[in-house]
């Protein structure tokens, strides 16, 4: 299994740990019920050091971007962030991903950590443009500070105004003493917050300094597991789950990072299929009766004909009850549709619901 630069630093704090995507990672730490409130309420921290990260550079880096992602590279600026995903040649997704933009020649791709050799291989099939490509994933600590407290925990580290970072946005800057970190207005908790990315060797020194600055605030290390409850009831995408090979953009509500500006993997194909419509769509689930939506259990009609499948589910910690979400044939997917989860053999009521679940 790999690890991370923090990966020590986690078992020494009495992290529970498992394998997540090849790598040794905390799972959580004082209780994932806890830890989600810590992020939704303050300010927690997560090492997401697993991700992967690539440099594209050179007079075609953007060309190549507009080639196989489905998003429109070119309305990015020096300093901006761009959500996107690279569309597969049957209608599916090879991965979701963000786009930097360091410069007109330089980019910056994340990718999700158990994608990274596939996504790699996926980008360089496609790079006859000479673009200079470079997998900076082993040499890079993530780190996600996420919460409403988080601009003001960290704002004595860097002369950034943190404050006033738009989201999705980037700065190159000093942080914590170490010069050259990127911090970035994003995340995956919907709570607000950064991520800072920097070279493994200074890992340690910034965890620490951020520990430090974060004491007054109520600081505290977060596992991956509230990274998914928060994640969800936000309604934001998991590759493999809620997204993956086999399912369109179109279908997983992602339309709005699919630009037919301009041509890109199978944009033909996922043109047609806008035009016609989907037989299918990801929706939001709410129960209205007791029970967990949990992945990969049926979604069934009031006669109890298959509709649909769960691709995500767990009992909200900030709603105290029980979201997810899953696939449903199109005339299912109005917002109030009634719905049933089969579990165990039980038909349970729910409903469709857009998300995100909580404001």
């Amino acid at each position: 299994m790999k690890t991370t630069a923090l990966t020590l630093k986690h078992i020494a704090l009495g992290a529970k740990m498992v394998p997540f995507a090849g790598y040794n990672m905390p799972v959580q730490y004082a209780g994932i019920n806890a830890e989600h409130e810590t992020v939704r309420k303050g300010v927690g921290v997560f090492d997401v050091s697993h991700m992967g990260e690539f440099i594209l550079k050179g007079e075609n880096a953007l060309a190549l971007i507009q080639k196989v992602t489905s998003n429109d590279a070119s309305k990015l600026v020096d300093g901006k962030v761009q959500y996107s995903c690279l569309p597969n040649e049957d209608g599916g997704i090879v991965d979701d991903l963000l786009v930097y933009r360091i410069d007109e020649k330089t980019y910056m791709l994340v990718v999700n950590a158990s994608n990274i050799e596939k996504d790699w291989n996926w980008i360089s099939k496609y790079n006859d443009l000479g673009v200079e490509m470079k997998n900076i994933s082993d040499r890079t600590t993530l780190l996600a500070i996420q919460g409403p407290k988080a601009a003001e925990a960290l704002q004595g580290l860097t002369d950034v105004d943190l404050g006033s970072m738009e989201y999705y946005s980037f700065k190159r800057a000093k942080f914590a003493g170490v010069e050259n970190v990127i911090i970035s207005a994003t995340g995956y908790t919907g709570a607000g917050g950064f991520e800072i990315y920097f070279d493994n060797q200074y890992a340690d020194q910034i965890w620490e300094t951020i520990f430090k600055a974060g004491e007054s605030f109520d600081i505290k290390p977060i596992g991956l597991g509230a990274r998914d409850t928060l994640r969800l009831e936000m309604g934001f995408c998991l590759y493999g789950n809620d997204i993956d090979d086999t399912t369109s953009p179109l279908e997983a509500g992602l339309g709005w990072i699919t630009k037919f500006s301009k041509g890109f993997t199978n944009s033909a194909a996922l043109q047609q299929q806008k035009q016609e419509g989907v037989n299918r769509k990801l929706v939001g689930i709410e129960m209205v009766e007791r029970g967990i939506p949990r992945h990969d259990y049926e979604i069934v009609d009031a006669d109890g004909n298959t509709i649909g499948k769960v691709t995500s589910g767990t009992q909200s910690p900030s709603l105290q009850k029980a979201v997810g979400m899953g696939y449903v044939k199109t005339e299912f997917a109005k917002e109030g549709t009634e719905i049933y989860i089969k579990i165990r053999d039980n038909s349970v009521k729910a409903k469709v619901v857009k998300p995100p679940f909580t404001a």
